[in-house]
């Protein structure tokens, strides 16, 4: 018989197939010149551990923002001082060390305090503005489920902080093409939804660089609404959607509606199934690819690894006869 522990674990493996995911939140301080201390919150699955804050080796040279490295359990990882990134001021000091793991990389981020982890649907988390986007904030989750709530968490876009903080190697980060340009249909296009204004900039990179035309969507529902509009017009046409959606190429985690769910939507539809889906994510490791599998997805591909998407995309194209010669 399952013990309370393992039916705990199976809820959170389970978590991904009913569009639902846990957040652990977490302050950092009074923002800049004000009393206040708002609550931020990250995607428990890219938590590794939780730790009381060790002593921090400083590096000379170390980039802004970077305390130093840790020692843990004989791996070496850099330190973020994530309050002075958000422009916080924690009152009782750095106490809390929050190690994660992003993109197959492992770091860690110095925070004042942990509050709580709480299980939320992805539809009470809502996209942050353009303005907000560009910063470090991708969304803004509502935590008590009501639209009138006041009682917000601040998402916080960590690719775009560890981007400009500790950017990765840039040979890979590149557009680049392993062959030659990929042309599509006449008037088809590939969906792509990104909620990370980062990882929008460089999707698009890398599909300008295929030459392939796209239009971008910010979230899974926005994608989702945008599919069943072209589906519509293309059953009125009398014309089949690949005519028009050549691949749907999506994040994970997303405001409204998130990757998992975009996926079996779409291989679920009669209409829309035929579709090849990529997922591109930060979310990595055996648990998350063998949720991805499950869904459905043709091909999952690790942020930001240019070459292994564009193999990607070239696989599932021509697996799904979506190019012409």
């Amino acid at each position: 018989m399952p013990t309370a522990a393992q039916k705990e674990i199976d809820e959170r493996t389970n978590l991904t197939g009913s569009n639902k995911f846990e957040m652990l939140l977490f302050r950092l301080g009074n923002a800049a010149g004000t009393e206040r201390s708002e609550l931020f919150g990250i995607n428990v699955f890219k938590i590794r551990e939780i730790v009381a804050m060790p002593a921090v080796t400083a590096m000379a040279g170390a980039p802004q923002h970077v305390l130093g490295v840790v020692n843990l359990r004989g791996q070496v990882i850099p330190v973020i001082d994530l309050p002075a990134v958000v422009g916080c001021v924690p009152k009782s000091g750095l106490n809390i060390m929050l190690v994660t793991e992003y993109a197959r990389t492992t770091q860690a981020f110095a925070a004042e305090a942990v509050e709580d982890i709480v299980r939320l649907d992805w539809k009470q988390i809502l996209s942050a503005d353009e303005a907000m986007a560009r910063g470090f904030v991708t969304s803004i989750a509502r935590l008590d489920g009501d639209q009138n709530t006041t009682r917000l968490a601040q998402i916080l876009d960590v690719e775009s902080i560890l981007q400009r903080i500790l950017p990765a190697d840039q040979a890979d980060l590149k557009a680049n093409s392993s062959g030659p340009a990929l042309k599509l249909r006449p008037g088809a296009i590939i969906l792509a939804a990104d909620d990370s204004f980062v990882a929008r900039a460089m999707i698009e990179q890398e599909l300008k660089a295929l030459q392939l035309p796209y239009e971008m969507t910010k979230t899974g529902q926005e994608a989702w609404n945008r599919l069943q509009a072209i589906a519509a017009e293309c059953q009125a046409q009398g014309l089949e959607l690949r005519e028009r959606v050549a691949l749907v190429l999506t994040d994970l985690e997303m405001p409204e509606m998130d990757g998992f769910t975009l996926t079996r939507n779409i291989k679920k539809d009669p209409l829309m199934r035929g579709l090849p889906v990529v997922i591109h994510s930060s979310l990595t490791g055996d648990t998350n690819e063998q949720h991805v599998r499950s869904a459905g997805a043709d091909a999952y591909v690790a942020k930001f690894a240019a070459r292994e998407l564009d193999v990607a995309l070239r696989d599932a194209l021509a697996r799904y006869e979506a190019v012409v010669a």
